[in-house]
């Protein structure tokens, strides 16, 4: 219910609140501002805003089944929720079938459910499928063609994700045009050899497959603390002055023995302040959370059998 009222306020802002049926350059606006939002990186939107124009202005197969297509790869490719890229991939090939997108869409139905850890259903989709046409489908995709990998286009919208993916420090480094280009050359490159890799059957090397085991799981702990303990932090400005008040030596400026000439005021340090107690109010959760954890599983420990 909460949906379909999220959908009626979206049509009435884009369409006004007349009974008009809403015409074909309104439907020209909508499919432009879903364009826009995935420039903008605001894949959740545009999937809304593609949704609400097919449900709005019906249109026919050919574009439907594209549409289809372009939901289906933000969920893919930018949301990472390979469920509902899978349900996508699976509407166009079932209602579509005579669809010039259907090769295409078996490979991206195996690759949503290899990542679902789902190599029985992928193996058997393998099988069902007579034959994986290798050339590529051209498509529309948000932004300037920056690069081709063979028949592969990597866009503008693509870079971006990319660079806007890696860590708040790491990410400001690529702002620049000539940065920007370095990065590419550098995507472009791990995209050749991933595939060559590949080709070469390594992503079923024993090392990479326990690689990648370990990597999920040390992946999967992160996000775990992510969401029981930083996003939980919070801290307002008299927890930052009560912290400063009780080390404020520590922020002092000192002579060769350590003794404190001149305290630093509150302004002057006020970032170091606010990351030290981060990390006080951090690892007190942590150790809590571990606790309650070791506790709740009966851990034990042999210290005097290791050796």
């Amino acid at each position: 219910m909460l949906k379909k009222l999220l959908f009626l306020l979206f049509s009435i802002l884009i369409f006004g609140c007349g009974g008009n049926k809403p015409s074909a350059a309104d439907g020209e606006k909508l499919r432009e501002y879903a364009g826009d939002l995935v420039n903008r990186s605001l894949y959740k939107q545009a999937v809304a805003a593609y949704e609400s124009y097919l449900r709005d202005f019906r249109p026919d197969d050919r574009e439907t089944a594209n549409l289809y297509y372009t939901v289906a790869n933000l969920y893919f490719d930018r949301l990472r929720n390979y469920e509902e890229a899978l349900a996508y991939y699976l509407k166009i090939k079932h209602f579509y079938p005579g669809h010039t997108l259907i090769p295409e869409v078996n490979k991206k139905i195996i690759a949503c459910l290899e990542r679902l850890d789902r190599g029985a259903d992928a193996r058997q989709a393998l099988e069902e499928t007579v034959h994986l046409d290798p050339t590529r489908v051209a498509k529309k995709r948000p932004g300037a063609v920056v690069a081709r990998i063979g028949t592969r286009e990597v866009t503008q919208g693509d870079l971006n994700f990319e660079i806007d993916q890696l860590p708040p420090s790491v990410r400001d480094q690529f702002r620049d045009h000539d940065k920007k280009v370095a990065f590419l050359q550098e995507y472009v490159a791990t995209e050749l050899l991933y595939d060559t890799a590949k080709r070469a059957g390594l992503d079923n090397d024993p090392q990479v497959v326990e690689g990648a085991f370990q990597s999920k799981k040390m992946l999967m702990v992160r996000r775990l603390l992510q969401d029981k303990i930083a996003d939980r932090i919070n801290i307002n400005e008299g927890d930052v002055d009560l912290y400063y008040q009780a080390h404020k030596d520590d922020y002092a400026e000192k002579d060769d023995k350590g003794k404190v000439k001149h305290h630093r005021p509150l302004n002057e340090v006020r970032q170091q302040v606010t990351q030290d107690l981060y990390r006080q109010k951090y690892q007190q959760a942590f150790q809590e959370l571990i606790s309650r954890t070791m506790l709740s599983e009966n851990v034990q420990f042999y210290n005097d059998q290791v050796q």
